[in-house]
């Protein structure tokens, strides 16, 4: 989750302190809890978005999961700052609404391609209404009180990881429809709600527009490796069209780096890349979410390709992995704080590695014992996870002046969304067509063994945290 607007609240455009912070973070969490479940609900969903748009392969319907991430990781620190300089209030309610419309468009898409365009529609929304749903919250909490109130907020996210495979699987046995409408109710809610009770504010320091165009060129760089490392296996990674994709994803991306340079309001200010902890975070972030998006999606397409479990059965037996986060993390607020953020990340990117190879030695073809396969790699990847991403959150803005941890925080996670396309992408690569699945393994061995080095790499990574301290973690 973003804390893009975590600067103080100056300009509160109404008293905050006539309306009830619990109240404020009811509704806020709720919408951020919306927003981060759409990441992990469409993936126990995937095979039947497939199945039901006759002559898509694997390639395509990843689009879903990964035109969403692409959008989001690209405006969710521009309209962040946008909304400092036009009222977060208003940004919230108009990021909301989009989701929620784009929800019902997603539910209605009578093509896969028009679904993908819906959810390129969702994910700006959720961008929109992530980062000022912290944002109004904190200017209505004293500052003495935000730490409780972030750490709440922040929950959300954890709980939308665990409840996402059930309320999936669950929703799917009805339509894969259903995963996207039912958001129309809770949206509706939250609008009403937000409308009568939360308090506008603004940053009246923010008087230039960040940088669009930087904005633009990183949503088509991103989307142009995604492209090339989803197609490369059917085009030929020798074909003039991978080739092309991945020079355009070099020439956008440099282009990205080359305006923030120059721009006077980037979308990433290079200077925070200096900060050595900053960069080992960032680095360790994409390494670790490579890994997270493409484990999570093999154990789906491994449970009902080559399982061939259903649906509902599917999302209970991924929600363990999920659900064993929060309490880790609970459990390192309390007893871990004294432990530095290299160490606590370190360990829990080889704890991840870990889960995912001892998945790969203990699951069988046959699916015969699923306690004994598939849920100990999950229990000890759930432990991973839970020491890592939370503290890699709040590590990666330890290090900066006050002033510039709203930005580094947008950015670490704008990385963070980075990593799951490109996670989803390599898994695909690697997958290739769906025919593989019940006829051999050999893929899905290629693809956890893949996960599992790449979180090693960030493990490596995180050892560049060490000898700084976040009071946070």
């Amino acid at each position: 989750m973003s804390q893009q607007s975590q600067t103080a609240p100056t300009g509160v455009a109404e008293r905050a302190d006539t309306r009830s912070p619990r109240v404020i973070l009811a509704i806020t969490s709720l919408a951020a809890f919306m927003a981060s479940l759409d990441v992990f609900i469409v993936n126990v969903a995937f095979d039947e978005i497939g199945e039901s748009f006759h002559g898509s392969s694997i390639g395509d319907v990843s689009w879903v999961l990964n035109a969403y991430a692409i959008i989001y990781a690209a405006l969710l620190v521009p309209l962040g700052r946008l909304a400092d300089k036009v009222g977060r209030k208003r940004m919230f309610l108009l990021g909301l609404g989009v989701f929620t419309v784009a929800s019902v468009a997603c539910a209605a898409a009578p093509g896969l391609w028009w679904l993908v365009a819906f959810r390129i529609l969702q994910a700006a929304g959720a961008a929109a209404l992530t980062p000022t749903s912290l944002g109004l919250l904190l200017a209505a909490v004293p500052a003495d009180k935000r730490m409780p109130y972030v750490r709440l907020w922040s929950a959300a996210a954890g709980i939308a990881a665990a409840a996402g495979p059930v309320l999936g699987g669950v929703l799917v046995t009805a339509s894969w429809r259903w995963v996207f409408l039912v958001n129309l109710p809770v949206g509706i809610l939250a609008l009403v709600a937000a409308a009568r009770a939360v308090p506008d504010s603004r940053d009246p320091k923010v008087s230039k527009v960040p940088d669009i165009v930087g904005a633009g060129l990183l949503t088509i760089g991103i989307g142009a490796l995604a492209l090339a490392l989803v197609e490369g296996g059917d085009w030929g990674w020798g074909n003039g069209k991978t080739i092309a994709s991945f020079a355009i994803a070099a020439v956008l991306l440099a282009g990205f780096v080359w305006r923030a340079e120059h721009h006077p309001v980037p979308v990433v200010e290079p200077d925070l890349y200096r900060v050595r902890s900053f960069a080992a975070a960032n680095i360790a972030m994409i390494t670790f979410s490579i890994g997270f998006a493409g484990y999570l999606l093999t154990l789906v397409l491994w449970m009902q390709n080559v399982w061939h479990w259903s649906t509902i059965t599917t999302g209970l037996a991924v929600a363990p992995g999920p659900a064993t986060v929060p309490i880790v993390t609970v459990l390192v607020q309390r007893f871990g704080r004294r432990i530095q953020p290299g160490v606590l990340t370190t360990l829990g990117c080889v704890a991840f590695a870990a889960g995912i190879i001892l998945t790969l030695a203990l699951a069988g073809p046959h699916g015969s014992n699923y306690a004994s396969e598939l849920l100990p790699g999950e229990l000890v990847s759930g432990l991973g996870i839970g020491l890592a991403l939370p503290t890699l959150l709040s590590s990666a803005t330890a290090g900066l002046p006050p002033h510039r941890t709203s930005t580094g925080s947008g950015v670490i996670n704008m990385t963070r969304q980075i990593g799951y396309v490109l996670g989803v992408s390599i898994l695909v690569a690697i997958l290739g067509t769906p025919t593989t699945y019940s006829s051999t393994h050999g893929a899905f061995v290629h693809g956890w063994w893949t996960m599992g080095i790449i979180e090693l790499v960030a493990a490596v990574a995180c050892l560049g945290l060490l000898n700084r301290r976040s009071n946070a973690s």
